[in-house]
């Protein structure tokens, strides 16, 4: 057998292995911080953040460089990872809180639903976001475990404007509220305790541990452990918080005997909300954060580690989106496809590492609230004319937004951009059709629309299918295929 021949079939031999071993049910553990930016990990180019579990955990599997989230903001970020969807294509745009009687429609099927009926254990330990009633609760959605908040942690007494409104926070242990107001400082430690204690009791079984941490959404704790411990400030405490928490929930997992069974994934739900200022996150050298379409808000840090399995020291530029992890889990597992449409592809070749593995994204699109606002395919990123949120040029401070003095409960009843605006602490500029070259200015600087007007129209032609099906208010076009959200009225 010539050598060429004899490399063929090792690799076909490496790829079975990869895809016999994906298909014995390995254990699935997703860290989820909240608001991170991209650049706040080390391994990311953060000089001032000391993130080591991280940059271990990166350094021995695959660091993907253009990984998004569907939307830019908690509860829509959520929608898509869960469900395999845009999150307009579920109706879920975003973020709710404690006077929602919304949530993810009960005929959704969820990421945990679908693993729970391939023989999983399944457990959340930190933030839903999918809804507050008890019709939308964790337990009612596949996890056999919960122990967290229903909302983010401002909607709390720390709102910065809002405080005197706002019901105490509530802390669920499974369906039952265990305490109110609880010390927001010791919440990524409790977070990891749960982890923790959860994969020790479920070594011997598949499982899956969803962990989307509170912290580093505003407003920010640490630890007295890590309070004042990093010269950096408040901010940086916080997220080398998370990194120990990594770091002990990937010793938990070595302690076990798990790890080559074992695929642990780390991300962002959105950017940085960097109207807090020096509490909020860096996306540099992307542009804005969260709440906006740019890159700075839905493309997050994305870490995968499964040894033997995902590459380690790897670099993956290849775009993937959270939407995609629940049909490669499903491919992995031979469940039953989706009766309804989703939008997540599957890519066990990039995760795992094939050689060439090209994304199988021709377009990806970013939506904001009802507005389709850019779309991506390749290297080309268009944005359609559309207003945009951006800091003042005084950005806040201390736990207060900008320009929060005019965060006033009237003025943030208003609807719209402004009122979002005004609800964050944002100014209001706008975007006209831009077409940027995302692999030369990942920054989207330069405009060269001009210079490519048939990649305009290619890119604009390959968004109205989505225009269509999912709608967009700025074209006031209706959707054509949205689910619908689901609704509590007995919660009225």
């Amino acid at each position: 057998m010539s050598l060429a021949s004899r490399l063929l079939v090792f690799g076909f031999i490496m790829l079975a292995t990869s895809w016999c071993a994906a298909a014995e049910k390995p254990n699935i553990v997703l860290i989820l911080a909240d608001d991170l930016g991209y650049s706040d990990l080390g391994c990311f180019g953060s000089r001032t953040i000391r993130t080591p579990n991280l940059d271990t955990m990166a350094a021995e599997g695959t660091r993907f460089t253009s990984f998004y989230v569907p939307q830019a903001v908690c509860s829509a970020s959520r929608a898509g990872l869960m469900t395999a969807s845009y999150p307009n294509r579920v109706s879920m745009q975003g973020a709710l809180n404690h006077t929602s009687h919304e949530g993810i429609h009960p005929d959704e099927k969820l990421l945990p639903e679908m693993l729970k009926e391939q023989g999983y254990a399944t457990a959340a330990f930190g933030k839903w976001h999918l809804g507050t009633t008890p019709m939308f609760h964790p337990l009612k959605n596949g996890f056999d475990e919960f122990w967290g908040i229903p909302y983010s942690n401002d909607n709390s007494k720390y709102h910065p404007s809002l405080a005197a409104e706002m019901p105490p926070l509530p802390l669920y242990e499974d369906a039952k509220i265990i305490e109110t107001d609880p010390d927001q400082s010791q919440f990524t430690r409790r977070i990891t305790e749960k982890a923790v204690s959860f994969i020790r009791r479920h070594e011997k079984q598949p499982f899956f541990l969803y962990v989307p941490h509170v912290m580093p959404h505003v407003p920010i704790f640490a630890s007295e452990r890590f309070k004042g411990k990093s010269p950096h400030g408040l901010y940086a405490d916080v997220v080398e918080e998370l990194d120990w928490s990594v770091g002990l929930i990937l010793a938990a997992i070595q302690q076990a005997g798990i790890s080559d069974t074992t695929l642990v994934l780390f991300f962002s739900d959105n950017g940085p909300f960097l109207s807090y200022g020096n509490h909020a996150g860096n996306a540099a050298p992307l542009r804005e954060g969260k709440l906006t379409s740019y890159e700075g808000g839905v493309r997050v840090p994305f870490i995968a580690k499964w040894p033997g399995k995902v590459q380690a020291g790897a670099v993956c530029d290849e775009v993937l989106t959270s939407m995609d992890l629940m049909p490669t889990f499903q491919s992995w597992l031979n469940a039953p496809a989706p009766s309804v449409k989703t939008d997540g592809k599957e890519v066990s070749d990039l995760i795992l590492s094939k050689p060439g593995a090209k994304s199988p994204h021709e377009a990806f699109v970013y939506f904001a609230g009802s507005e389709l606002q850019a779309i991506r395919s390749g290297e080309w990123k268009l944005h359609f004319p559309h207003p945009y949120i951006t800091p003042h040029a005084e950005p806040g401070r201390d736990g207060k937004p900008s320009n929060w003095e005019n965060m006033k409960p009237a003025a943030i009843t208003q609807s719209g951009i402004q009122g979002i605006a005004t609800r964050h602490g944002y100014r209001v500029a706008e975007q006209s059709l831009a077409l940027y070259n995302l692999r030369e200015d990942i920054g989207e600087t330069k405009d060269v629309s001009a210079a490519h007007p048939e990649i305009v129209e290619r890119l604009t032609k390959l968004a109205e299918p989505l225009r269509m099906e999912l709608g967009d208010s700025l074209t006031k076009t209706a959707a054509q295929a949205a689910r619908p959200l689901g609704r509590d009225d007995s919660s009225n």
